[in-house]
């Protein structure tokens, strides 16, 4: 049997945001999304030659800083798309588990794989949550929605701990009606510790220059920080 070979794009070894504590963020290369707001484009294609390593070679890695993950700290793996890598991903929380580390994953919920072997090995799902109705999540990330749906679905179904997050765009989800639809889809979810609304950045257009793509939302401005606050509040009501 080949050994297991994993395409990481980069890693980051005292991550704040990427879940509680202080977390060693891993990105995996590849995405099948094409979100109208993606700030890592560079992420896209799995073929993109990047760092390989095993799972072992990882682990070696990460253990070096679990002294700084304390109780609430740990490992993300984030991406691209951590479930187009589904035997990578699931052999590096196993050794992580093994090691008494805590487990999150960052992702859109759309690969492939054994969700319920993932899932059996993962603390925390932070999940994005494109929209809601499927021709918005059709708009805004190129996809049908039914792959999501598979995976939320796995998630309820072994009753893992959600964070949800959701983009906040200008002139495409930034209304009340959004976040009352938001609101609605998530009261049906249980297990959910935490519901952010993040809003849109431009820090990605150099990107787009530099690797030769058409950046969708030229036009589009910064989400004012403070709107984004006043509808996150909506949720709380």
């Amino acid at each position: 049997m080949s050994e297991i070979i994993g395409n990481i794009n980069s890693v980051e070894s005292m991550g704040l945001v990427d879940g509680p504590g202080i977390r060693y963020v891993v990105f995996l290369q590849g995405c099948e999304l094409r979100c109208l707001y993606c700030h890592n484009p560079e992420t896209w294609d799995k073929n993109k030659q990047v760092l390989k390593m095993t799972p072992q070679q990882l682990i070696n890695k990460i253990v070096r800083f679990k002294s700084y993950f304390g109780e609430d700290g740990g490992v993300t793996f984030s991406g691209g798309e951590p479930l187009l890598q589904p035997k990578f991903l699931t052999e590096c929380l196993k050794l992580c588990k093994q090691k008494g580390i805590n487990t999150a994953i960052d992702t859109a919920g759309v690969g492939f794989g054994d969700y319920d072997e993932i899932l059996k090995y993962t603390d925390l799902v932070i999940l994005d949550i494109k929209a809601v109705k499927p021709k918005d999540y059709e708009q805004i990330t190129g996809q049908k929605m039914m792959r999501f749906n598979e995976f939320l679905s796995a998630c309820i179904r072994n009753n893992k701990h959600l964070w949800l997050r959701q983009v906040i765009v200008p002139k495409i989800n930034d209304t009340e009606e959004n976040i009352h639809n938001l609101k609605k889809f998530i009261s049906n979810i249980p297990n959910v510790l935490k519901v952010e609304l993040l809003p849109y950045k431009t820090i990605g257009v150099d990107k787009y220059k530099q690797l030769n793509i058409r950046y969708r939302l030229s036009d589009v401005p910064d989400m004012d920080e403070q709107k984004c606050k006043a509808l996150e509040k909506l949720l709380l009501i």
